[in-house]
Formats: C-alpha cells, sequence, structure tokens
C-alpha cells in the first residue's frame, strides 16, 4: 500500500481534528479545505490505482468548488466581523440575536 493513501487520511483527520477544536472562523475554514485536499489525493489515488480518468476530472471540480468557499466563506466572516467585531466561536450568539 502506498503512503499516500496514509498521507490522504492524515490529511483528512488532521483537518477533521481542526475543524472540531479550533475556536476562530477562519482557522476552522482552513481545516475544511485541509479536508477537501486529503480527499482530493485519495481520488487522485484511486484515479491512477484503477486507469480511470473520471476522479482527476471530478478533482479538478472538487478545486474549482473549493475556492469558491473560500472566497464565500472570507466574505462571510468579514461581514460577521464587522457586525461583531470578532471571529471566535465562543463569543458568537448567531441563531439567538
Amino acid at each position: 500500500m502506498s503512503i499516500y493513501y496514509y498521507l490522504s487520511a492524515f490529511l483528512f483527520c488532521l483537518g477533521l481534528l481542526g475543524t472540531i477544536y479550533k475556536k476562530d472562523l477562519i482557522s476552522i475554514l482552513l481545516c475544511l479545505e485541509l479536508m477537501l485536499g486529503g480527499v482530493a489525493l485519495l481520488f487522485v489515488l484511486f484515479s491512477r490505482a484503477t486507469g480511470f480518468l473520471d476522479a482527476q476530472l471530478q478533482v479538478f471540480f472538487i478545486m474549482i468548488i473549493s475556492a469558491c468557499e473560500v472566497a464565500i466563506g472570507l466574505s462571510m466572516i468579514i461581514s460577521l466581523y464587522r457586525k461583531k467585531n470578532t471571529v471566535y466561536t465562543d463569543e458568537l450568539k448567531i441563531i439567538s440575536e
């Protein structure tokens, strides 16, 4: 088994742990991107192992969606910071207001 499968799982688990335990929204967004990178690496590995190029095309679309997610997420974080003056999840109570 290739070391890259373990690297993909490590990236995904690191992103998952960061998403669970981080307190500020920018770090959570970066950890989500790390998870997407791990999944994209796994898709490329499966594509290379099976010989089908469909998974590599899906990785291309994952990268496009990831870039859009970052743009929308950062704009939402900026507007939230302008309204609440914080980006920490402990200090935000969006639903109750």
